[in-house]
C-alpha cells in the first residue's frame, strides 16, 4: 500500500466533493441541511479554484484532502471511510512541512477534531460565534 501526496486539479473536485460529503456527514451533525448544501455548492465554486489544495492517495485511490493559506489550516478532510488509518496525521504533517502552517480554525461542535489538532500539537487561544462565512456555528481558535 502507497500513499501519495499530490496538488489536486480540477479533475479532482468531484472526488473531493465525495471525500468532503463523506466525512461532514460522519463528523457535522450540527450542519443544517441549507447550510450543508451551500457548502457543497460553494466550495468547488468559490473555495478550491482559489486554494492550492493536496489530496492523499493510496494506490491512486484520494483518502483525503487539505489546504493552507496564510499559515492558516482551512480544510483537512479524510473520507468517513479511511478514518482512523493514519491519513489525516500523515496529511497534516506534510502540509505542516510543505507550508509552515501555525493554526487552525475548528467548529466548537466537532470534538473529534479539536482532539485531533490537539494531538498534532494545537491549543486553543479563542473563540468566534460565527464561522468564516458568517453563519452561527462557533469556531475554536487554535494555535502551535
Amino acid at each position: 500500500m502507497s500513499q501519495n501526496i499530490r496538488l489536486a486539479t480540477a479533475e479532482d473536485y468531484p472526488r473531493i466533493m465525495e471525500i468532503w460529503e463523506s466525512a461532514v456527514t460522519a463528523t457535522h451533525d450540527f450542519l443544517a441541511e441549507e447550510d450543508f448544501n451551500y457548502f457543497k455548492k460553494a466550495i468547488p465554486r468559490d473555495y478550491l479554484p482559489n486554494l492550492e489544495v493536496y489530496l492523499i492517495t493510496e494506490n491512486d485511490d484520494a483518502k483525503g484532502f487539505a489546504s493552507v493559506a496564510e499559515g492558516n489550516l482551512e480544510m483537512l478532510f479524510i473520507h468517513d471511510d479511511a478514518r482512523g488509518k493514519g491519513y489525516g496525521k500523515n496529511l497534516y504533517q506534510f502540509m505542516k512541512e510543505k507550508t509552515g502552517l501555525t493554526k487552525v480554525d475548528v467548529n466548537e461542535q466537532n470534538p473529534q477534531a479539536i482532539g485531533f489538532y490537539e494531538k498534532m500539537g494545537f491549543r486553543k487561544i479563542g473563540r468566534s460565534e460565527k464561522d468564516g462565512s458568517g453563519k452561527d456555528y462557533p469556531l475554536i481558535h487554535m494555535s502551535l
